[in-house]
C-alpha cells in the first residue's frame, strides 16, 4: 500500500495531466515522486532547455534508463531533430535527424503511436542514427511515445531501456506516456524557436543540416572574417554562388560591392575586358571607356564562378593580380591598384587540368588556399525533403497557393532520385509541379516529371509507377500535365501548344480555362522551347 504523500501525489498528477487517479494507483512511490519531480521542474522559472535536461536526468535517476531524448518536428522544415537529451555526446545529438516515417522515432511521429522494441540489434526499424549504440554487442530494449499539443504531434519522447520482456515495456511505455504528458509546454516552446537556433550556425539563405553541410557552414564561418582566397568545390548546382555570398556577408567587406562572373557564359575574346575593363579604343566597338569587374569589386570581394573555363593567357594576367593586386584596363597604359578578396569556384579538376597542362599550377596554388567543397545532394539525403518543402512553400505563394504538401509517396520518390542537377534542378521541379496542380493541395507522384518517375522507377527502390488518386484524378493529372509541357515547349504559343497535343486552338483554350492555367505564364517564365 502507498503512503499518504504517494496518494496525495496521485491526486496532483491526476489533476495535471487529466489522468484519473486511479490510474495512477498502478505505479510504485518511487514513479509517482518521479512524476511529482516532473511538474515541480515544468512548472519552474528555468528556460524549457534547462527545464527539459533536466527532466531528462530526473527520469535516468529513477527508471532504468541508460539514454533518453527528445525529438522534436522542426516547424519550418518538417525535419525530426533531438533537441534535448541525457547519456548522448554532442556529436551523437547532432547526428540525431530524423525524416517523417524514418525509424522508430519516424514511425511514432508520424502514426501519434506509441512503439517499444523489445531488442534494438534484431529490430530493422531501429537505425542507430546516433551511433551511441554498438548493435552487435549491446542488449537494450527501446521505448518511444508520441509527444502532443492537443491533438497535434510536436515530436516523440524515446528512452534506451535496460533489456526487459514484453509486459515491463508496456508498463513502462504508459509511464513514458503520463510523462509526455508532463513536458508537451515545455516541448512546444522548444519547438517553437529551434529553427532560429539553427538559424544561429546556418548561413542566411541555406536550408539544411545534414552531416556534410554542417561541416561547410564551419568552414564558411572558419574563414569570412579573414581576406584568405577561397576555391569552392562542386557540381554545377550546389550553391557554389550562395556560398560565395555568405563569405562576403559574413566578412568586414559586407558593406563593400560583391561582383560575380561566370567565366563560362562568355566568349574567350571578351573574357579580359569584362574582368580588367577596357579603354576607348581598345578594340572595335569600344567606344568609351569601360571598368573591369576588378576595379567594381574594389573594397569588396570578387567571386569568379568556372574559373576553370579561364584561356591560359587570362590565368597569367589573372596570376599577376593575385600577387600584385594591380593591372590596366585593356589598351591602357595606367596601373590599377585593387583591394578586392578573391572567391573562385569550380566544377572541375583543378588538379587533373594542370597535370595535362590546362590550367596553371601557380595560379592553381594561389586559388587554392581554402578549399571548400559543397557536396552534391544526392550526399546530403537529409536536406532534400526540406528544400522541397522550402521551393515549394516559395512558388505556391507566387502562384496565390497555400498550406501544399507533399505526399509519402512523392517523398519517397524524391529521396529516392539522385538529382544529378542538383539543388538547381529540384527548385525548377517545384516550380513545375506548382503549375501542375489542380484543387488539391497536395503534391502527388504525377505532378512529377515523367523523367524523373522513370529514373525512379528504373533505380528500383520498390516504388511502383501507379498514381495517387482515382481514375478521373489521375486523367485529369495527366491531361493537365500534358498541356503544361506543350505550353512549356511552345513559350506559352497556344496554336503550337495545341498543334502539338493533336488539339483545335478552341479546345486548347476550354482546356485552359478548366484548369486554370494561363499562357501568358509560359511567356514570362523564360522556358525554351523547340
Amino acid at each position: 500500500m502507498f503512503n499518504t504523500e504517494a496518494v496525495s501525489i496521485a491526486g496532483s498528477l491526476a489533476a495535471f495531466t487529466q489522468t484519473t487517479p486511479e490510474s495512477l494507483v498502478a505505479y510504485t512511490e518511487n514513479q509517482l515522486r518521479l512524476l511529482y519531480d516532473l511538474t515541480r521542474v515544468m512548472d519552474s522559472s528555468a528556460a524549457v532547455e534547462d527545464a527539459l535536461d533536466e527532466a531528462l536526468a530526473l527520469m535516468a535517476k529513477h527508471l532504468h534508463m541508460m539514454r533518453g531524448s527528445i525529438t522534436l518536428i522542426s516547424p519550418q522544415t518538417g525535419e525530426l531533430r533531438i533537441e534535448s537529451a541525457w547519456g548522448l555526446t554532442q556529436a551523437e545529438r547532432q547526428r540525431g535527424r530524423y525524416r517523417a516515417g524514418e525509424g522508430v522515432i519516424g514511425r511514432v511521429i508520424m502514426t501519434g503511436q506509441p512503439m517499444y522494441v523489445t531488442n534494438v540489434s534484431d529490430e530493422p526499424l531501429f537505425l542507430n542514427k546516433t551511433r551511441s549504440r554498438n548493435l552487435k554487442s549491446d542488449s537494450i530494449s527501446f521505448i518511444c511515445v508520441p509527444i502532443r499539443w492537443n491533438e497535434r504531434v510536436v515530436g516523440a519522447l524515446s528512452v534506451d531501456h535496460l533489456l526487459a520482456d514484453v509486459a515491463t515495456l508496456e508498463e513502462e511505455m504508459r509511464l513514458l506516456t503520463i510523462i509526455a504528458a508532463l513536458l508537451r509546454d515545455a516541448a512546444l516552446q522548444m519547438q517553437h524557436g529551434m529553427d532560429e537556433k539553427c538559424a544561429l550556425t546556418r548561413p542566411k539563405d541555406f536550408i539544411g543540416n545534414s552531416d556534410r553541410m554542417e561541416i561547410v557552414y564551419a568552414q564558411i564561418a572558419q574563414v569570412a572574417p579573414s581576406t584568405t582566397t577561397v576555391l569552392l568545390h562542386g557540381e554545377s548546382g550546389t550553391g557554389k554562388e550562395l556560398a560565395a555570398k555568405a563569405i562576403h556577408a559574413a566578412s568586414a567587406r559586407a558593406r563593400k560591392p560583391f561582383i560575380s562572373l561566370n567565366c563560362a557564359t562568355l566568349p574567350e575574346t571578351l573574357v579580359e575586358s569584362e574582368i580588367f575593363g577596357h579603354e576607348r579604343g581598345a578594340f572595335t566597338g569600344a567606344n568609351a571607356v569601360r571598368k573591369g569587374r576588378f576595379e567594381l569589386a574594389n573594397g569588396g570581394t570578387l567571386f569568379l564562378d568556372e574559373v576553370g573555363e579561364l584561356p591560359l593567357l587570362t590565368q597569367a594576367k589573372l596570376l599577376r593580380v593575385l600577387q600584385e593586386r594591380s593591372f590596366e584596363r585593356l589598351g591602357g597604359m595606367e596601373t590599377i591598384h585593387v583591394d578586392v578578396r578573391f572567391i573562385t569556384a569550380t566544377n572541375r579538376n583543378l588538379e587533373k587540368m594542370v597535370e595535362d597542362g590546362l590550367f596553371r599550377r601557380d595560379l592553381y596554388y594561389r586559388l587554392n588556399v581554402f578549399p571548400i567543397n559543397l557536396p552534391p545532394l544526392r550526399e546530403r539525403a537529409d536536406d532534400i525533403l526540406p528544400l522541397a518543402m522550402h521551393f515549394l512553400r516559395k512558388f505556391a505563394e507566387e502562384n496565390g497557393r497555400r498550406q501544399i504538401r507533399l505526399s509519402e509517396k512523392v517523398r519517397g520518390m524524391l529521396q529516392e532520385y539522385p538529382w544529378p542537377g542538383n539543388i538547381r534542378e529540384l527548385e525548377n521541379v517545384m516550380e513545375r509541379a506548382i503549375l501542375l496542380l489542380g484543387q488539391e493541395n497536395m503534391l502527388f507522384q504525377q505532378h512529377l516529371p515523367p523523367a524523373l518517375q522513370n529514373a525512379v522507377s528504373r533505380g528500383g527502390a520498390g516504388i511502383q509507377a501507379a498514381f495517387d488518386g482515382g481514375l478521373q484524378e489521375r486523367m485529369d493529372a495527366q491531361e493537365r500535365a500534358s498541356i503544361v509541357e506543350a505550353l512549356e515547349w511552345s513559350r506559352g504559343k497556344i496554336g503550337k501548344a495545341a498543334s502539338r497535343l493533336g488539339l483545335t486552338e478552341r479546345v486548347m483554350g476550354l482546356r485552359l480555362k478548366k484548369y486554370g492555367l494561363n499562357y501568358k505564364d509560359f511567356r514570362r517564365s523564360g522556358r525554351s522551347g523547340a
